[in-house]
């Protein structure tokens, strides 16, 4: 079976998930690390060399501010619980989204995380978190710009070099979860031809059964980045 390189999940559910069972959200964001955990390593197992996922967007500083600081609480939990775990297994961890609205604690942590995995090479989790791709376009943008690249030298490769996963190749395939059909703007620039795949379970319960209907349906589909394929190509 063709198994994607990068994949991107919306990993999304955590809070209903929570409700279902009568339980606080931060309870349904705290499963979430563990299946996303899971989901690292049943990537790496499947040789997948790219993992990126959406953690906090932009937009998810308009929740409560009781369950936002409980979100940055869980990150650092969440390093200091699993950090030696993924680093033993060969992950290498990379923090994309922008930092300026993040404590120095939290910032901190990040940079541990990506300092003590950086030489590890079986598998990239990219974590966005205070990311958005219209920001990530913009951004871009900006450090293009201060550079002083010249208006008739920026082109699609070249812009490329400034956006926020230059580290990786684009998304071969989308997963979202919690039964929403959308990509709530995430890697707006990287998924232009991603094969998007929509699954009705919630975050906490994502599993291998999951992930393998994921990749099986990526393995039938017929990537042509607008081309058209052989038998129309015959027929023309």
């Amino acid at each position: 079976m063709t198994v994607p390189r990068h994949v991107a999940i919306v990993m999304d559910g955590n809070g209903r998930w929570a409700k279902k069972r009568f339980m606080p959200r931060f309870f349904g964001h705290k499963a979430g690390v563990d299946a996303l955990v899971r989901t690292v390593l049943s990537c790496a197992d499947r040789g997948v060399d790219y993992l990126t996922v959406f953690a906090f967007s932009s937009e998810n500083w308009k929740r409560p501010t009781e369950e936002v600081s409980g979100l940055m609480g869980l990150v650092l939990v969440a390093v200091a619980k699993y950090l030696g775990k993924l680093a033993d297994k060969g992950v290498r961890i990379r923090i994309v989204g922008d930092r300026d609205q993040v404590s120095d604690k939290l910032r901190q942590a990040w940079e541990q995380a990506e300092a003590s995995t950086a030489h590890n090479t079986r598998i990239t989790l990219s974590v966005a978190f205070n990311y958005g791709g219209r920001w990530d376009i913009v951004q871009a943008c900006r450090q293009a710009i201060s550079e002083g690249v010249p208006a008739a030298e920026l082109d699609e490769a070249k812009l490329n070099q400034y956006m926020a996963l230059s580290h990786a190749p684009d998304p071969d395939l989308f997963i979202r979860t919690g039964g929403e059909v959308r990509i709530s703007n995430f890697l707006l620039w990287q998924a232009a031809y991603s094969e998007l795949f929509f699954s009705d379970c919630l975050w906490p319960e994502f599993g291998d059964a999951e992930l393998d209907a994921a990749f099986a349906e990526y393995a039938r589909r017929d990537r042509r980045f607008g081309a058209v394929d052989s038998a129309q190509r015959a027929q023309a």
